[in-house]
């Protein structure tokens, strides 16, 4: 019968309240596929440097990967009374196997197998977020070659600021993505540090083999304290603080798709497969989509703030509060990796009203920057110049008059530097071509950094 693995110790079993309160089989079961995977790692390394028999070493393996094939067919009996992934696993080992399963846990503690099995799974999580990514930066990629003629106001403030091409305004979204792809990258190199070895914390006197261990699993190197090694969750509150920063871009771009799906902007058409009724008002297309991918941003940053405050206090080395490190992690993932998923989805199935967008242009003196350029282009002093575009501006709101229905005679009343040529200068067009500085709305620049970002993406 498998007893507790502290068993000799104590003299009564732990109450049935307290072995409930802090099983944790619940959730860390998800971790099957890597806690087998630095199993049979482990066992091989044993074999191999003669702490085990290589025999022995082969039968572990054996047992691991029909236990893997029982867990992935549903047939695997998973007992709280045995706590966590790592014990049900060892304690059917043993029963498939016999008493060499318990050889497994040579040179090993639960301490540094499950630093091993987040970083196993953490890593390879990663890697489905960022072809996520990539996916969803195709999306935008295509939008904006699709739609390089569709102009839309810019706003600051919330308030219409300058013309833009939409396309321009697309790609600002693909640099967001591109550098959470990026933080991405860089958080798996602290991920990429090998930790079994460590033991409880004060490392083994088994001449163990860690390299050959790390090679075995794909790690660059080994990590290099084991007290460290037990005591870090860095790589966690890293990957869900990068998280945060990426569910932060998403929650911008859905906010963005609820105003513009509104009726007082009605600049873009999310579908009804991405949007749900009123169970009172017949008329309704809610952007319940776009709704629930901004709210989920909450749950990212309450799983950052949960592992910042579950690790401040911890002092050197393992501690068993460490056992909740898992619920944020899983959480973070789960929500990061559905979010991207059906917001690739939506923005593939979103159209654009391009007219709707253009007529924003209108009734807002929207080209008013491109009047004090012109000035300041003739040698007026920039400030000089914006006092006067805003006197200007007053002048035509007064009259009830876009800037374009001026006439030369009106603009000369304040400043003698105003000619015809002037009326080019601040149609939409001109304005939008006349943004030529590298990363400008101009449609030139715009169509090389789509070409840029389409290069990029094809390297990923």
């Amino acid at each position: 019968m498998f007893k507790k693995p502290w068993g000799g110790r104590f003299k009564k079993k732990i109450h049935k309240a307290a072995e409930r309160f802090s099983a944790s089989i619940d959730l860390d079961k998800r971790l099957y596929l890597e806690d087998i995977e630095g199993s049979v790692a482990h066992a091989i390394m044993l074999g191999q440097t003669g702490i085990i028999t290589e025999k022995e070493s082969e039968k572990i393996v054996k047992g691991l990967k029909r236990i893997q094939k029982e867990i992935e067919a549903g047939n695997f009996p998973f007992e709280e009374e045995f706590e966590d992934i790592h014990l049900n696993i060892e304690k059917r080992l043993i029963e498939k196997i016999g008493d060499v399963g318990g050889k497994l846990h040579t040179a090993r503690s639960r301490n540094d197998q499950i630093a091993l099995d987040e970083r196993l799974y953490l890593r390879r999580g990663i890697g489905e977020i960022i072809n996520l990514i990539k996916g969803l930066a195709e999306e935008f990629i295509n939008f904006a070659e699709k739609n390089i003629d569709v102009v839309m106001p810019l706003y600051t403030h919330l308030q219409r600021a300058q013309p833009v091409l939409l396309s321009h305004y697309l790609l600002a979204y693909y640099e967001m993505f591109k550098r959470d792809r990026d933080r991405y990258l860089d958080c798996l190199k602290r991920i990429n540090d090998m930790p079994l070895g460590a033991g409880a914390g004060a490392g083994t006197p088994f001449p163990i083999d860690r390299d050959y261990v790390a090679e075995m699993l794909n790690f660059p190197q080994v990590t290099k304290n084991s007290i460290d090694t037990v005591s870090d969750r860095d790589f966690i509150a890293e990957f869900i603080s990068t998280s945060a920063i990426l569910a932060m871009h998403v929650s911008r771009l859905s906010e963005e798709l609820v105003l513009w799906s509104s009726k007082e902007f009605d600049f873009v058409d999310l579908g009804d497969e991405f949007t749900t009724g009123s169970s009172i008002m017949p008329q309704k297309r809610n952007p319940d989509i776009a709704e629930l991918l901004r709210g989920k941003t909450g749950r990212v940053y309450g799983n950052l703030v949960s592992i910042l405050t579950l690790m401040k206090g911890l002092p050197l080395s393992y501690n068993r509060d460490m056992q909740e490190d898992k619920e944020p992690m899983f959480s973070t993932l789960d929500t990061v990796t559905s979010s991207l998923e059906v917001l690739t989805q939506m923005i593939r199935n979103t159209k654009f009203k391009p007219e709707n967008m253009k007529k924003a242009l209108t009734n807002s003196f929207i080209t008013a920057t491109d009047l004090a350029d012109y000035l300041a282009g003739k040698g007026m002093p920039f400030r000089q110049a914006h006092e006067v575009t805003g006197k200007l501006v007053a002048y035509a709101e007064k009259k009830g008059k876009e800037l374009l229905k001026l006439n030369i005679s009106e603009m000369q009343m304040f400043s003698s530097l105003f000619e015809e040529g002037v009326f080019e200068f601040i149609t939409i067009e001109g304005s939008i071509s006349s943004r030529k500085s590298y990363g400008g709305t101009a449609r030139e620049n715009v169509l090389k950094m789509t070409d840029e970002a389409k290069k990029e993406v094809a390297k990923w």
